[in-house]
């Protein structure tokens, strides 16, 4: 895609992790009463909320955000607002990094197909950040350059449903047919989301 189409948008568990490790630093009797208990709550009930729309249309889900979830999130954003906070520490860090990321946290508010956190990549790149230890053996440039490919197109094909090992053995017979050819549109077919 073009970079003009790619849309930034905030992850809301790197904010609930935030408000996560302040809560584990306030003593169990008070974790009820303090203000990062009532934020985590509030990110619950979101999370619950956009937990029942994975199965609903970009467009129907777009629309429930908007009547069940923006709510939800400009209440935790007001609440935010009242909260004083000048101190250096975890539930002061926290809030200030909501109250910054507050414009891309509500990006999932506005497209349907935008999902509330970044799991999905993350999990994605779990394997290759698991075998860096493994790929150190790789001592060129070039051997970098070509096994990050090949691990980008692996990863590709899995993120669109399609077996890893049928996609590349259908690029390396097509990609031949092709070596001679002045115009590179066929590669737009061999695109992993093409027909």
């Amino acid at each position: 895609k073009e970079l003009e189409e790619l849309t930034i948008a905030g992850c809301w568990v790197h904010c609930r992790r935030r408000f996560d490790e302040a809560l584990k630093l306030i003593p169990k009797p008070s974790q009820k009463e303090s203000n990062a208990f009532l934020l985590m709550k509030q990110i619950q009930a979101i999370y619950r909320e956009e937990g029942k729309l994975n199965d609903l249309s970009s467009d129907e889900r777009l629309k429930q955000r908007q009547v069940v979830i923006k709510p939800l999130v400009d209440a935790f954003f007001a609440y935010l607002k009242t909260i004083n906070v000048s101190k250096k520490d975890k539930f002061g860090d926290a809030v200030r990094y909501a109250r910054n990321q507050e414009k891309y946290l509500r990006v999932f508010l506005t497209d349907g197909d935008v999902p509330i956190d970044n799991n999905a990549s993350e999990r994605a790149i779990r394997g290759f950040c698991i075998r860096k230890k493994i790929w150190q053996m790789i001592d060129t440039i070039h051997g970098a350059k070509s096994s990050a490919i090949i691990y980008s197109i692996v990863e590709t094909a899995k993120a669109n449903n399609l077996k890893p090992f049928d996609y590349v053995q259908h690029l390396l017979e097509e990609i031949p047919r092709h070596m001679n050819d002045k115009d590179c549109s066929f590669l737009e077919d061999l695109l992993p989301w093409s027909e």
